[in-house]
């Protein structure tokens, strides 16, 4: 079972000016692995208030993975991705990577994404943007890696065949 904290990063969701809808096409997309969401917030586009959930939320141990949905675009209030960066300890680009090749066959502004991902002590953490559509794309891309992800940094995997790196 896989803890899941979703944290949407939302202005005028945060003020209850507009409905969540990128939360709840995480919470949606997730029911499809084995895993339980231990944690919902929507916050406001603040570095320092982002930064300070994603610490709360890694080093509480309750959370395995935080997707945060939002912020991750070129506007001036857009900072997710500084956030996560100066709280995380080991990034992971393969992740976003996959995200972008697979929104861009979609869109040739999915270049523009300045998501972040990666690992906080015992948790990784993953920039989604803060479209529903865009979000439920990159889930489908991502998940499938995800709960191995978690099984490696907890130190549940310590060894990997060739076939599962890719390498025949």
């Amino acid at each position: 079972m896989i803890n899941i904290g979703i944290l949407t990063i939302s202005d005028k969701g945060s003020k209850g000016q507009r409905a969540d809808k990128s939360g709840e096409a995480v919470r949606e997309c997730v029911s499809s692995i084995d895993s339980t969401v231990v944690k919902y917030e929507i916050i406001p586009d603040e570095k320092d208030i982002i930064a300070a959930t994603l610490c709360e939320w890694s080093d509480s141990g309750k959370a395995d993975v935080i997707l945060t949905s939002g912020g991750t675009g070129l506007s001036k209030r857009d900072v997710t991705p500084e956030a996560t960066l100066s709280v995380i300890e080991r990034s992971v680009p393969g992740i976003v990577e996959a995200m972008r090749a697979k929104s861009l066959e979609k869109s040739p502004t999915a270049m523009l994404s300045r998501a972040v991902a990666g690992q906080r002590g015992q948790c990784l953490i993953i920039n989604l943007p803060g479209s529903p559509k865009a979000v439920r794309e990159c889930l489908e891309v991502i998940l499938p890696a995800i709960p191995h992800a978690v099984e490696i940094i907890k130190g549940e995997v310590t060894e990997h065949s060739f076939q599962d790196a890719g390498i025949h």
